[in-house]
């Protein structure tokens, strides 16, 4: 049973840049195709990003694209997503998703 718990959410001003991580147990990890969503409040899960087992194997949604960088450690079973650039259309609740398997998400709120 594959684990996804994401991590590194908080409180940030307009500008400041943030990176979540995305901790995956459970099974081969390189065998995981992981991708990173956000959802905002009354909205609909959006999805961002997402990276193959090579790390160059990546695609950007295009609102995020040149701001977000998503990237992988596969000896420490972790995706990351370095968002930068922030701004308050940003807020939301990030989820990381590997394989079928969905973590709870991690919150991100961006002030101006």
């Amino acid at each position: 049973q594959v684990l996804v718990i994401e991590s590194g959410g908080g409180l940030v001003q307009a500008g400041d840049s943030l990176r979540l991580s995305c901790a995956v147990s459970g099974r081969r990890f390189t065998d995981l195709l992981v991708a990173w969503f956000r959802q905002a409040p009354g909205t609909e899960r959006e999805f961002l990003a997402t990276i193959g087992e090579s790390s160059d194997g990546t695609y950007y949604a295009d609102s995020v694209k040149g701001r977000f960088t998503i990237s992988r450690d596969n000896a420490k079973n972790t995706v990351y997503l370095q968002m930068t650039n922030l701004t308050p259309e940003d807020t939301a609740v990030y989820f990381c998703r590997a394989g079928a398997t969905w973590g709870r998400g991690t919150q991100v709120t961006v002030s101006s």
